[in-house]
C-alpha cells in the first residue's frame, strides 16, 4: 500500500458517518523527528510508554488498545509537506511506519476495527508543490 495525498474533507465525512473516530496530526512547523514524535504523542494520544523512536512508534499503531472504541480510526497528516521536505530520510520512514500500520489491521481479519490514514492533499486551487511520495513496491 502507498499513501498519496488525498482531499482531506471526503475522507473525514465518510469516516465520521461511519463510526470511526477520527484523528488529525497536524505537522505544521514540525522540522525535527523530536518534533514530529511529539506531534504524534499529542494528536494520536499516545501513551507515555511510547518512545521518540521508529520501532515504539510502530509498536503503538499496533496496538490501539489505549484509544477509545470505534467501528475503526482515521489518522488524517495535514500540514506534512515542510516536514517532509526538510526531512526526506525521516519523512520516507514515517511512511513506511503509516504504511506497515495500515496493512497489519487490514491483513488482522480478526474483526478487529479498521486504521487508516490520510495524507491531506492541496486545498482546491492551492499548488502542489511538495514532494512527491516513493512509491512502495509489492
Amino acid at each position: 500500500m502507498t499513501l498519496e495525498p488525498q482531499p482531506l474533507a471526503p475522507a473525514l465525512a465518510a469516516a465520521q458517518e461511519a463510526g470511526w473516530t477520527t484523528l488529525r496530526l497536524d505537522l505544521d512547523g514540525v522540522r525535527s523527528k523530536a518534533g514530529l514524535m511529539g506531534r504524534c504523542g499529542e494528536a494520536l494520544r499516545l501513551p507515555e510508554w511510547v518512545g521518540g523512536n521508529w520501532d515504539a512508534l510502530a509498536d503503538a499503531l499496533r496496538d490501539l488498545s489505549w484509544l477509545p472504541g470505534a467501528a475503526g480510526r482515521l489518522v488524517a497528516v495535514t500540514s506534512w509537506r515542510g516536514y517532509a521536505g526538510a526531512r526526506p530520510g525521516e519523512w520516507e520512514t514515517f511512511v513506511e511506519v503509516l504504511e506497515e500500520a495500515v496493512d497489519f489491521w487490514r491483513g488482522s481479519g480478526d474483526g478487529e476495527p479498521g486504521f487508516a490514514v490520510v495524507l491531506a492533499g492541496p486545498e482546491a486551487g492551492a499548488r502542489d508543490g511538495g514532494p512527491r511520495l516513493k512509491r512502495r513496491r509489492g
